[in-house]
C-alpha cells in the first residue's frame, strides 16, 4: 500500500475508498475531508482487517455519531444474547459498537462481532487482559498489556480505548485532590490499581511509542480514555480531570507524528453550565481532535432514567462541538442493559445527536425536521410514521388509541389545530360540535 493509515493517506493526497464513502454520506467535498483528516480534526476508524465495515467519519463538520456499549461479563456470559443486541444496534443505525467484554469467551465474541458488523468496532483491551491471560491484575506484564492491543488489532477492531493519560504525575494530582467518587472509569481504576500494586508507571504511557506502532500497523484509531473523568456532579471539571486532559493533548501530538488517528474521550458527570467550557477545553488542549463523551450525565439523582440525563447533556455537548456520543441506557449504574434498555438508550442518544446537529448547523440536518413538520401539517400520518426516529413506537401509540376522525388524534379530536387551520386556510367551515364531517 502507498499509505499506512487513513491520516497518512490524507497527508499524501491519496483518496481512499473509505474517504469516498464518507464524503458521499456527509455531502462534504473530498478536499475538505482530507484537509481536516490531515490535521487530525476528522478520523475514519477503519481497521485494515475489518472487511465488513461501512466506514464512518467522526469529527469537525460531520454529523454527530453515536456508540453502543455491549459485551459479555462474568454475570452475563451469553454470547448469543449479546450478538442479538449487535444485530438490533446495527439495524437501528448505531455508527459505533463498543465491545466491553471482560470475562468468558471474549475472543470468540469479538471475532464474531467484527465479522458481522458494518458499524465500527471499539474495545477496551485492558478489560480483556485479565481473562485472556488468566492472571491476577498485578501479575500482568507491560508487554502482555501491549500484546492484547495487538491481538485486538489483528482481530479487526477499529478503535481502542487506551487510558494513557493516567501517569504517575496525574496520579499524584488525583491523590492531592479528594473526590466523592474517586476513579469511576473501569479501565482507569484497573490501571491505577496496577500502578499502585507494582509501583510502576502506566505501561501504556511508558511504552506509548510501541503502542502507536501497533495501531499504525492495523490503522487502529486510539480513543484516548478519560481515566480521571468525574463520576459525580460534585467532582465535575476538577483538577485531576483537567490535568489528565493536558496529558492527552501531548499524547495526541505524538500520535499524529506517527500518522495514528486519535479521538479524545471526555466526561462523565457535570452540571449543564459546565458542558460548553469542557468542550472548549478539549478542543483547545487536544488541538481540535474529535471529542467523544459519555453523556455527559447532568444530574446524579435519576437511576433508571440516565438515558434521559445523558441525552440532555449529550444534546448540549453536541451543539457545542462534540463529535461522538456514547449512549447511556436506563440501566446505567444498575445492571447490564437488556435488549429493551439498549433500544431506549440508542433512541435517546440519536435524538441528542440530531438536536446537536441542528444547533451547530450541520448541512442538511434540518431537512428531516422540515419534512416531519410538513407531514404533520398535512395530517399525513403514514409519512409521520416513516419519518419518526422510532417508527415502531409511533405506530403503536397511534394504534392503541384510535380517534373518531382519522385526520385527528385522541388528544384533540375535532379541536385539532392542524385540522381546523387547514380548513380555514382553504376557505372551509369547521364543525366541532356537529356530528357530520
Amino acid at each position: 500500500m502507498e499509505y499506512i493509515t487513513q491520516m497518512d493517506a490524507a497527508r499524501k493526497g491519496i483518496i481512499t475508498k473509505e474517504m469516498r464513502i464518507v464524503s458521499e454520506k456527509e455531502n462534504i467535498s473530498i478536499e475538505i475531508l482530507m484537509e481536516r483528516m490531515a490535521k487530525g480534526q476528522i478520523v475514519i476508524p477503519a481497521n485494515k482487517n475489518h472487511k465488513s465495515l461501512d466506514p464512518q467519519g467522526v469529527g469537525r463538520g460531520l454529523k454527530t455519531k453515536i456508540n453502543v456499549n455491549l459485551g459479555i461479563s462474568r454475570d452475563c456470559p451469553n454470547i448469543d444474547t449479546e450478538l442479538e443486541k449487535v444485530k438490533i444496534a446495527i439495524d437501528m443505525k448505531a455508527e459505533g459498537i463498543m465491545d466491553l467484554s471482560s470475562f468468558g469467551k471474549t475472543e470468540e465474541f469479538r471475532q464474531k462481532l467484527v465479522n458481522m458488523s458494518t458499524s465500527m468496532i471499539g474495545t477496551v483491551p485492558i478489560y480483556d487482559a485479565v481473562g485472556f491471560y488468566d492472571k491476577e491484575l498485578k501479575d500482568i506484564t507491560e508487554k502482555e498489556f501491549l500484546d492484547v492491543v495487538r491481538k485486538h488489532g489483528k482481530d479487526g477492531v477499529d478503535f481502542v480505548t487506551i487510558h494513557a493519560g493516567l501517569n504517575r504525575d496525574t496520579a499524584k494530582i488525583f491523590k492531592k485532590n479528594s473526590r466523592i467518587t474517586n476513579i469511576v472509569s473501569r479501565g482507569g481504576s484497573l490501571l491505577y490499581a496496577w500502578m499502585e500494586l507494582n509501583n510502576k508507571e502506566n505501561p501504556f504511557y511508558e511504552y506509548y511509542d510501541e503502542l502507536l506502532d501497533i495501531c499504525a500497523e492495523y490503522d487502529m484509531t486510539i480513543s484516548l480514555g478519560d481515566a480521571l473523568r468525574p463520576g459525580s456532579i460534585a467532582d465535575g471539571t476538577d483538577a485531576p480531570q483537567i490535568a489528565e486532559l493536558m496529558v492527552l493533548g501531548e499524547l495526541t501530538k505524538r500520535a499524529w507524528e506517527k500518522n495514528v488517528q486519535i479521538i479524545i474521550e471526555g466526561p462523565g458527570h457535570m452540571k449543564l453550565n459546565e458542558i460548553e467550557a469542557n468542550v472548549l477545553l478539549e478542543k483547545k488542549l487536544c488541538h481540535g481532535a474529535p471529542f467523544y463523551v459519555l453523556g455527559p450525565i447532568v444530574t446524579d439523582i435519576a437511576p433508571g432514567y440516565d438515558h434521559i440525563t445523558s441525552a440532555i447533556g449529550g444534546a448540549i455537548a453536541a451543539s457545542h462541538g462534540v463529535d461522538f456520543l456514547c449512549y447511556v441506557t436506563p440501566a446505567e449504574h444498575l445492571r447490564l442493559p437488556t435488549l429493551e434498555d439498549m433500544k431506549e438508550g440508542i433512541i435517546a442518544s440519536k435524538i441528542a445527536a440530531h438536536a446537536g446537529d441542528l444547533a451547530k448547523g450541520i448541512q442538511d440536518a434540518d431537512e428531516w425536521d422540515l419534512k416531519m413538520s410538513k407531514a404533520r401539517q398535512r395530517l399525513d400520518w403514514e409519512e409521520v410514521f416513516n419519518l419518526s426516529i422510532d417508527e415502531e413506537k409511533a405506530r403503536r401509540y397511534r394504534k392503541e388509541s384510535s380517534p373518531e376522525h382519522e385526520d385527528s388524534c385522541t388528544m384533540c379530536g375535532k379541536m385539532c389545530s392542524m385540522r381546523n387551520m387547514n380548513r380555514i386556510m382553504e376557505g372551509k367551515d369547521i364543525n366541532i360540535l356537529r356530528t357530520e364531517d
